[in-house]
C-alpha cells in the first residue's frame, strides 16, 4: 500500500512538472499576442493617421511576425534527436556490464565496444563517455539532459523559454528564432518611437492607445537588449563551432583536451549549422549536414590539408575548463550530466 502511494505521488509530481514547464512558454505567447494587438490595432489602426504609413507598417510587421512565429514554433516542437540503436548496449552487453563488479573491467568493456563506433571524445579521466541512465555510449558532442531525461545529439542547452532541449535537430531554428526576435523588437521600437515622443509632448490626444504605445516601446526595448546579448553569444559560439556546454567545459579527445577540436574555420563552422545551401539559411527548414552522430574535426582536416596545421586557431580569453557560473544566461539553462 505504501509503495502504491509513493508511485502515485511520484507520478503526480512528474505531471505537475510537465505542466509548470509550459509556464515560460505561455508567458512569451501572451506577451507576443498582446504586442500584436497593441501594434496592429492600437498603433497602426488607431494612432497612425496616414493611410500609406498604415499599409507600409502593417506589411513589414506581418512579414517579420510570420518568420518570428514560425521559428518559435519550430524551436518548441522539433523534438531533440537521440542516438540511434547502434550506440545502445545490446541486452547481452548490458547484462555483462551490470553484473561486472570490477570498475576497471567495466571500463575495458566500454573501450572494446567503442572501437566499433565513430566516437573520439572521452571523459575528463580519458574513459569512454557512457550514459548509465540511457545505457548507451555517447556519440561525440552528445549529452544527457536531466530535464528531458534523454541523451541529446550535439546538445547545446535546455531552454525553458521554448520548453525544449536545443541540440542538433533544432539549433538552427533556435538561432533563427533569436535573430527574428531581435528584428521583431527592433522594428517595433523604431516605428513606435516617434509616436512615443508625440504622446510625451502632448501632440496626440490622451486616449487608451497611449498606454499601449508607451508600454509597447518599453517592452520591445527591454527584450531587445537581453535578446541581442544572447544572440551575440550564440553567434560567437557558431563562429567557433562550439556548443554552450563545450564553451564551459573543453571537450576531451583521445589525444587529450582540445578547445578548438571542432573548429573548421569561420565559413565551414557556419555551414555546420546552416548547411551549404545559402538559400535556406534564413528559412526554418532543416539543412544542417550529417546525422548528428559524428562531426568533422580540426585534427582530421589538418591531416588532409597540411596548410591548416599552420593556421592560428582563435584563442579564448577565458579558461574553458572553468565550471558553470551562476546566471551565465538569463534565457537558457544547461542541464547536462
Amino acid at each position: 500500500m505504501r509503495r502504491g502511494w509513493k508511485m502515485a505521488l511520484s507520478g503526480g509530481m512528474r505531471c505537475c512538472r510537465r505542466v509548470l514547464s509550459w509556464v515560460p512558454v505561455l508567458v512569451i505567447v501572451l506577451v507576443v499576442l498582446w504586442s500584436y494587438y497593441a501594434y496592429v490595432f492600437e498603433l497602426c489602426l488607431v494612432t497612425v493617421l496616414s493611410p500609406a504609413e498604415k499599409v507600409i507598417y502593417l506589411i513589414l510587421y506581418h512579414a517579420i511576425f510570420v518568420f518570428f512565429a514560425w521559428t518559435y514554433w519550430k524551436s518548441i516542437f522539433t523534438l531533440p534527436q537521440q542516438p540511434n540503436q547502434k550506440f545502445h548496449l545490446s541486452y547481452t552487453d548490458k547484462e555483462r556490464y551490470e553484473n561486472e563488479e570490477r570498475p576497471e573491467v567495466q571500463k575495458q568493456m566500454l573501450v572494446d565496444m567503442a572501437k566499433k563506433l565513430p566516437v573520439y571524445t572521452r571523459t575528463g579521466s580519458g574513459a569512454v563517455r557512457f550514459c548509465d541512465r540511457c545505457h548507451l555510449i555517447k556519440p561525440d558532442r552528445c549529452h544527457h539532459c536531466s530535464v528531458c531525461a534523454m541523451c541529446v545529439l550535439k546538445m547545446d542547452h535546455h531552454c525553458p523559454w521554448v520548453n525544449n532541449c536545443i541540440g542538433f535537430s533544432n539549433y538552427k531554428f533556435f538561432l533563427q528564432f533569436l535573430a527574428y526576435s531581435v528584428l521583431y523588437c527592433l522594428y517595433i521600437a523604431t516605428t513606435v518611437f516617434s509616436y512615443f515622443i508625440k504622446y510625451w509632448r502632448g501632440e496626440l490626444p490622451n486616449v487608451r492607445s497611449k498606454f499601449h504605445v508607451l508600454f509597447l516601446l518599453f517592452v520591445a526595448c527591454m527584450f531587445f537588449v537581453s535578446l541581442v546579448i544572447l544572440f551575440g553569444y550564440h553567434c560567437w559560439l557558431v563562429g567557433r563551432n562550439k556548443t554552450t556546454l563545450e564553451a564551459f567545459c573543453t571537450p576531451v579527445f583521445t589525444s587529450g583536451p582540445e578547445k578548438n577540436g571542432f573548429n573548421l574555420g569561420f565559413i565551414k563552422n557556419i555551414q555546420q549549422v546552416f548547411g551549404d545551401n545559402k538559400k535556406l539559411w534564413l528559412i526554418p527548414i532543416g539543412s544542417s549536414p550529417g546525422d548528428g552522430h559524428s562531426f568533422p574535426m580540426r585534427s582530421m582536416n589538418e591531416s588532409q590539408n597540411p596548410l591548416l596545421a599552420n593556421e592560428e586557431p582563435w584563442e579564448d580569453n577565458e579558461d574553458d575548463n572553468r565550471g558553470y557560473p551562476e546566471g551565465s544566461s538569463s534565457l537558457a539553462v544547461e542541464t547536462e550530466t
